[in-house]
């Protein structure tokens, strides 16, 4: 199993530049304007005209940067646009309709297409059904058409309403002064739906200062949704999580990217505290401690084996794993280099990606057979992994935690904005510390698993944790 190249992480912090919808939209948009006056044949009179249009058009590059207009805020963007027709009555056909047209090469044919064949070996037809998923995306990507198309039309029509007319009037001020109201309202009043953030670090038990468990192993499905879960034939896990502790409602964060997710899973936090916003991390490495952190301070080992993006936020702490490969073998592959890792560092705590159901949710939709049979895959190599554990003799007093970092939504797979089956994950606990066949219902969050491990290996928990440890899971001590 190779690891990821150095030329392999460069390639995905470029490639997140496009994937990602806050920088893709400036990128998209000067592009697009460039290649529209070249091709037209653009002197050097002209250059200077679109230059100083642009530098007039900056305050709404950067306004569209700050606001997402995520899931059904994404309707009031059209709003802007219908107002700048009925105040400019200009509408530059021939670029908005080059803008579209790449848009949609871009995203149904580049990535769609020719990305996930040569990355991860789907077909050379599968834009005949990646164009459906990119109407009905709803993340925070650059595939969100509903999102990217009227941010993209508006710019252009600003941006080349300058051009051709030399100058933006008064009226053009008054209506920039409108979208930033009009979004400032919007995120204020009517984004109402992410997690409650807690508001104190972790103390509802003090720190465990003897581990109860001599291993933690938690094994990620990425994007496996909660509902396709349930609908999937996935005898050991679901044996796992009948004979061990079910959190019922595990929440994810905001926003459920990736990389934001591990962050949170892997240092208790959000966010705002540990610094990563999404999966386009622009300064490397986090902003407080991680449970890898405090696992050194009671001389312990740690890894989470995963994909090159993880590397920007949890830097060396990641044992990389090239996600260059047919997708038909990734978990397979990882899970061969999991046993590597065990054999060659017996780890007190691994936590292993497992990329093939995200894979598929982003390439093939989460609504297909194919989605659900990479879960069900996914279940028999976990049980061999487990098995193997057993044979090494790795699971005498070892705490397994299942998870998922997030859920996916309809179209790509999509997951950011907590559209329906991104919010709730599959969590659950087994081991000989664990209640075995208990259901918690009441609502908990990823920020509880960096405590929770803490706790279990006798650590103090990280700088910034806020989860609670999930106590309810443990045996009493006189079960123990």
């Amino acid at each position: 199993m190779k690891k990821a190249s150095k030329f392999e992480k460069i390639a995905a912090r470029c490639w997140n530049l496009l994937n990602e919808g806050k920088p893709f939209t400036p990128i998209f948009v000067i592009g697009t304007m460039l290649l529209f006056h070249l091709l037209d044949g653009m002197t050097l009179e002209e250059g200077e005209k679109i230059f100083h249009s642009f530098l007039l058009t900056v305050p709404l590059f950067v306004l569209y940067y700050i606001y997402d207009y995520p899931l059904f805020l994404r309707n009031y963007l059209w709003i802007p646009y219908v107002i700048f027709l009925m105040i400019s009555s200009f509408v530059p056909t021939t670029l908005l309709l080059l803008a579209v047209s790449l848009y949609f090469f871009f995203t149904v044919f580049f990535w769609g297409t020719l990305y996930y064949h040569l990355r991860i070996g789907t077909t050379w037809l599968n834009f005949t059904r990646f164009w459906k998923l990119v109407l009905k995306n709803s993340d925070s990507t650059s595939g969100n058409a509903q999102e990217q198309l009227p941010k993209a039309l508006l710019l252009l029509s600003v941006w080349e309403y300058g051009v051709q007319h030399n100058v933006h009037t008064p009226s053009f001020i008054a209506f920039y002064v409108f979208v930033f109201v009009w979004s400032f309202i919007l995120h204020r009043y009517l984004f109402d739906w992410k997690p409650k953030v807690i508001d104190h670090y972790t103390n509802n038990v003090p720190p465990n200062e003897k581990s109860l468990s001599d291993r933690v192993i938690v094994l990620v499905v990425d994007g496996m949704r909660k509902d396709r879960f349930e609908q999937a034939n996935a005898p050991f896990l679901k044996s796992l999580r009948t004979n061990g502790t079910d959190f019922t409602q595990m929440e994810t964060v905001y926003p459920a990217r990736t990389v934001v997710c591990f962050t949170s899973m892997l240092t208790g936090t959000y966010p705002f505290e540990h610094g990563i916003r999404s999966n386009m991390v622009w300064k490397l490495g986090i902003r407080v401690e991680s449970i890898f952190d405090v696992l050194r301070k009671v001389g312990k080992k740690g890894k989470v084996l995963g994909i090159a993006h993880l590397v920007d936020s949890l830097g060396n702490d990641v044992e990389t794993v090239t996600a260059v490969m047919h997708n038909d073998v990734a978990d397979r592959n990882i899970m061969e280099r999991a046993k590597q890792l065990m054999t060659e560092q017996d780890l007190h705590l691994l936590v292993v990606q497992f990329i093939g159901t995200d894979q598929t949710g982003h390439s093939r939709g989460v609504h297909y057979d194919e989605y659900v049979q990479k879960i069900e895959e996914v279940d028999t190599l976990i049980q061999q992994f487990i098995e193997w554990l057993h044979e090494q003799g790795k699971m005498d007093n070892t705490t397994l935690i299942i998870c998922a970092d997030h859920g996916q939504a309809d179209g790509i797979g999509g997951h950011g904005h907590l559209d329906e089956g991104e919010r709730y994950v599959p969590f659950f606990m087994y081991g000989p510390m664990i209640e075995k066949g208990k259901r918690i219902d009441e609502k908990h969050s990823l920020v509880s698993l960096a405590p929770t491990i803490a706790y279990l290996l006798g650590a103090p928990y990280p700088s910034h944790s806020r989860g609670p440890v999930l106590v309810e899971a443990l045996k009493k001590e006189g079960e123990r």
